[in-house]
């Protein structure tokens, strides 16, 4: 059940398209595939590895979509990154650890990409993304899906 490396951080994103342009355009990132999420946003990534996603603050439904900051976190400073994430093999693994120690966690998956995510929260209340990527067969996600939610009013047709 090991890590294997450092998949990503998300930004809630004061101006979501100034913080986009910054990365792409003084850090060189590129603007990367993302899932039909139900809220606006960007991943962003250089040499064509996803490092970096963002969506927007205050936007309807945030507690639903960002995992890792409350409402009242402060938006000027390290309260903007949302959780960080690996990736990760054998879900069951972390799953059946999680359990026998009492930590609780929320699987989400997003099938299209054939991925299944847990969060966790570590003991200073930072969200943990563990992200298990290659999961085709998988019937049960357990949790939510991401294409079951509700939109952000502004993506609706």
């Amino acid at each position: 059940m090991p890590l294997s490396e450092l998949n990503h951080y998300f930004i809630r994103a004061n101006e979501l398209e100034k913080t986009k342009d910054f990365y792409c355009d003084v850090l060189g990132f590129q603007v990367m595939p993302r899932p039909t999420f139900p809220f606006p946003g960007y991943w962003l990534g250089v040499n064509g590895k996803i490092q970096v996603h963002m969506g927007p603050d205050g936007i309807d439904n945030a507690d639903m979509y960002y995992l890792g900051t409350p409402k009242n976190a402060a938006t000027d400073h390290a309260g903007v990154v949302d959780h960080i994430a690996f990736l990760a093999t054998e879900p069951g693994s972390f799953i059946r650890r999680f359990k026998e120690r009492g930590i609780d966690f929320q699987p989400r998956s997003l099938p299209e990409f054939d991925l299944y995510q847990i969060f966790i929260k570590d003991p200073n209340g930072l969200t943990i993304e563990l992200n298990f990527f290659g999961m085709k067969d998988v019937t049960d996600w357990g949790g939510e899906n991401y294409s079951k939610m509700p939109q952000v009013a502004s993506m609706r047709a």
